[in-house]
C-alpha cells in the first residue's frame, strides 16, 4: 500500500497520496478514504460559507460519488443559487433520493409559483419517494400559501408522520387560518416538542395570545408529555413580554420548577432552562425593570452568552454605563455583540475617550463596531473623529453599508462640507441602491451645503418614497438659504399628500415666513398647529413668530405674544426682540428685552452694549451712563466684536 502511495507523483495525486498515507486501514478500500475525506472537506467548506473553494475542490476530484456531488448542491441550494444547483443536478452521473429530495427543497423555498411547479415536476418526475419529499413539497406550498394543495398532498401521501402534521398545522397558521390550525393539532396523532411549540408561536404571531395560553393549559391537563412543555412555556413568555404583560409572563416563569445547574429539580424532565432565565430577564429589560432582571440574574446558576448580553444591554438601554462595564468586565467570554453594544452606550453618553478605547481593544470587528464608532463620533459633534475612523475602514477592507454612508453625510451636512458629501455621494451609487434614509441624508447634505438644485434633484426622484423627514430636510433647506416662496410651496405640497407635519416643520416654516414678511402667514401657520395638527407649540416656535412680527413692526403685539407664553421665554425670545427693538428705535421695548436678557444671563454684556447704543444713538446720554454704571457695578466686560444679532436668534 505504501509502495503504491509513494508511487503517486501528480498534483491531484499528491494530494489523494497525504490523505491515504493518513487514514488508511485493514478495514476501509483507499478509494472509500479518498472520496471520504474529500467528501468531508467540501461539506466543510460550504458549511463555513466558502462556496467557491468547495466548488474548486470538487472539480479537482478525479473521481466522484453521490455523496460529493450532493454535497456541493447542498451547498448552492442553501445559497439560493438554484440556477447553479441544478445544472449539477442535470449533469449527475447517478442520483440517489437525497439528491432529488436537495433540488426539490431548494425549488420550494424560493418565493413564486414558477419555483413551486419546478419542485412538483420534479416531484412527480422520482423514480421513488420518501417520506422526506412528501413533507418537502407540504411544506412549499403552505409557505407558499397554497394550503389546498398542501392538504391535497397530505391525504394522498402514503403515511404521514409528525413532521408532516407540523407542517399542515404550520401553514395554516403562516396564512392566519388560526381555528384549522387547532383543528389539526387537536387530531394529531402524536407529537413532538415542535408541535406544541410551532402552535403556540403561530397563535402568538397572529395575535391570539390568550389562545396560546388557553392551548398550554389544555395539553398540560390532558397528561400531554412534560418534556415538551418547556419549549412552549418559554414561547409564552416571550409572547407575553412582547406585548408587556410582564407579570403573567413571571407568573407563568414561576410555575416552571427551578432546576439548578445541574440538571436537578422538578421532575426531571420538566424544569427551567437557561433559555426559561433569559426569557423572563429579556422582559423585564424590554419593560424598564432593571432591578428584577437583575435579581434573576444573580439567581441564575448556568449562565450562557445571551444571559450576560441581555443583563448589560438593560443596562446600556438605562445609560447606567457603570453598572454595564462591571459586568462586561466579569463576563466570561464577551462576542461581538458584548463590545459593540458597550461601544454603543458610551457613545450614548459622550464618552469617546472610552469608545476609542474599547474599539481599539476588540479581539474583532464587524461593520456593526465600525457603524457605532462613526455613529458615536457623529452623534457628539466630533465630525473630524468620525472621517479618521471612515477611512481607517477603508484602510482595514471593511466595505460601508447604508447606515455607514448615512452617518458619513450626516458629517458631511455638519461640518458643510460639500465636496465630501459629493464624494459619499459617489460612493453610495457606486455600492449600494439608495434607500429613504439614504435619500433622507442626501438630501439634508445638499440642502445644509446650499446646494438646493441637487437636494431638490433627490428629493423629486424619491417620488412616492418621501417621509416626514425628506420633507422637512427640503423645505429646511428652501428656508436657511432663502428661498422662502419654495418653502412654504413644498410645505402646502405635503399637506396635499396627508403627510403630518413635525414640530421640525414648524420651525422651518416660520423661519420662511420671517424671511419673506409673511406676518399674517405666520401667524395662521402658528395656530394651525394646535388647532389643525395638535401640536403645542415649543419655545422655538414662539421665538420664530416673535421675530416674524418683530422684524416687520409689531413689536408691541410681539410683546403681547411673549406675556402670553405658557412658559418662561428664553434668551432665543427676547433675543428676537431686542434685535428688532434696535431696528425700529423702539428703546422701551428694547429695555424690557434686555433686562429680561440680563436676568437670563447676567454674565453676557450683549444687552448691555445693545441698550448703551440705543440710547447713545437718540441722545440720552443719562440713561446711557445708568447703563454703563450697571455694568461696573455687576463686573461685566463688554465682549470684543461682539454682535448680538449674530448670536441669539440664529
Amino acid at each position: 500500500m505504501l509502495r503504491c502511495i509513494s508511487a503517486v507523483v501528480s498534483k491531484r495525486g499528491f494530494i489523494r497520496a497525504r490523505l491515504l498515507s493518513s487514514y488508511t486501514s485493514p478495514h476501509s478500500s483507499a478509494q472509500d478514504l479518498y472520496l471520504y475525506e474529500f467528501n468531508k472537506k467540501i461539506s466543510n467548506l460550504a458549511k463555513n460559507g466558502r462556496i467557491d473553494e468547495a466548488r474548486a475542490l470538487f472539480d479537482q476530484m478525479e473521481e466522484t460519488n453521490t455523496v460529493s456531488w450532493n454535497a456541493i448542491i447542498r451547498a448552492y441550494v442553501k445559497r439560493r443559487e438554484i440556477a447553479k444547483a441544478r445544472k449539477l443536478f442535470d449533469e449527475m452521473p447517478q442520483r440517489d433520493i437525497v439528491s432529488w429530495n436537495l433540488m426539490i427543497s431548494g425549488y420550494v423555498s424560493c418565493h413564486g409559483i414558477r419555483f413551486l411547479k419546478e419542485g412538483r415536476n420534479l416531484f412527480d418526475r422520482m423514480p421513488e419517494r420518501d417520506i422526506v419529499s412528501w413533507n418537502t413539497m407540504i411544506s412549499g406550498y403552505a409557505k407558499n400559501g397554497r394550503m389546498d394543495e398542501a392538504l391535497r398532498m397530505f391525504k394522498l401521501m402514503p403515511e404521514g408522520d409528525v413532521v408532516s402534521w407540523n407542517a399542515i398545522v404550520t401553514g395554516f397558521l403562516q396564512n392566519g387560518d388560526v381555528a384549522r390550525a387547532i383543528e389539526y393539532f387537536e387530531r394529531m396523532p402524536e407529537r413532538d416538542a415542535a408541535s406544541l411549540s410551532a402552535l403556540v408561536s403561530g397563535l402568538i404571531r397572529n395575535g391570539e395570545l390568550d389562545e396560546a395560553a388557553r392551548v398550554v393549559v389544555r395539553f398540560e391537563r390532558d397528561g400531554g408529555r412534560k418534556e415538551n412543555l418547556l419549549q412552549a412555556y418559554n414561547t409564552l413568555i416571550a409572547g407575553y413580554g412582547r406585548r408587556d404583560r410582564v407579570d403573567e409572563a413571571r407568573k407563568l416563569f414561576d410555575q416552571i420548577p427551578f432546576c439548578d445547574g445541574k440538571g436537578k429539580g422538578g421532575d426531571g424532565r420538566f424544569g427551567r432552562n437557561v433559555v426559561s432565565w433569559n426569557t423572563m430577564i429579556m422582559c423585564y429589560v424590554k419593560a424598564g425593570n432593571i432591578v428584577f432582571a437583575r435579581e434573576l440574574f444573580d439567581q441564575m446558576m448556568e449562565r450562557d452568552t445571551i444571559s450576560w448580553n441581555t443583563m448589560i444591554s438593560g443596562y446600556v438601554n438605562m445609560l447606567d454605563m457603570d453598572e454595564a462595564s462591571r459586568l462586561f468586565c466579569e463576563m466570561p467570554n464577551p462576542d461581538i455583540f458584548s463590545w459593540n453594544k458597550m461601544i454603543a452606550g458610551h457613545a450614548q453618553i459622550g464618552d469617546l475617550d472610552r469608545v476609542n478605547d474599547l474599539f481599539g481593544r476588540m479581539p474583532q470587528k464587524n461593520l456593526v463596531s465600525w457603524n457605532s464608532v462613526i455613529t458615536g463620533y457623529e452623534k457628539n459633534d466630533d465630525y473630524i473623529g468620525a472621517i479618521k475612523i471612515f477611512i481607517q475602514m477603508q484602510v482595514e477592507g471593511e466595505k460601508p453599508d447604508r447606515h455607514t454612508l448615512s452617518s458619513v453625510l450626516s458629517v458631511s451636512a455638519g461640518i458643510v462640507d460639500l465636496q465630501l458629501g459629493m464624494q459619499i455621494h459617489q460612493l453610495v451609487t457606486k455600492t449600494v441602491i439608495p434607500d429613504v434614509p439614504i435619500n433622507n441624508a442626501l438630501i439634508t447634505m445638499y440642502s445644509r451645503c446650499g446646494a438646493i438644485i441637487e437636494a431638490g434633484t433627490i428629493f423629486d426622484e424619491v417620488k412616492l418614497q418621501k417621509e416626514v423627514i425628506s420633507w422637512n430636510a427640503m423645505i429646511g433647506g428652501y428656508a436657511s438659504h432663502g428661498y422662502a416662496v419654495e418653502a412654504l410651496e413644498v410645505f402646502k405640497l405635503m399637506k396635499s399628500f396627508d403627510v403630518r407635519p413635525t414640530h421640525i416643520t414648524f420651525i422651518s416654516v416660520l423661519h420662511a415666513c420671517a424671511h419673506a414678511g409673511l406676518v399674517e402667514e405666520g401667524r395662521e401657520i402658528f395656530e394651525s398647529m394646535a388647532d389643525e395638527f395638535g401640536i403645542e407649540p415649543s419655545v422655538e416656535h414662539y421665538a420664530s413668530l416673535v421675530d416674524i412680527m418683530s422684524r416687520h413692526g409689531q413689536l408691541e403685539q410681539a410683546l403681547d405674544l411673549i406675556n402670553s407664553m405658557p412658559f418662561e421665554p428664553d434668551k432665543a425670545v427676547w433675543g428676537a426682540l431686542l434685535s428688532a427693538a434696535k431696528v425700529h428705535n423702539k428703546i422701551e421695548v428694547a429695555r424690557v428685552a434686555a433686562e429680561a436678557l440680563i436676568r437670563l444671563e447676567p454674565d453676557s454684556s450683549a444687552p448691555y452694549v445693545l441698550l448703551y447704543n440705543m440710547y447713545a444713538d437718540v441722545g440720552q446720554w443719562d440713561s446711557a451712563a445708568e447703563v454703563r454704571i450697571m455694568m461696573e457695578r455687576s463686573n461685566i466686560k463688554k465682549q470684543a466684536a461682539y454682535s448680538w444679532v449674530d448670536s441669539s436668534h440664529w
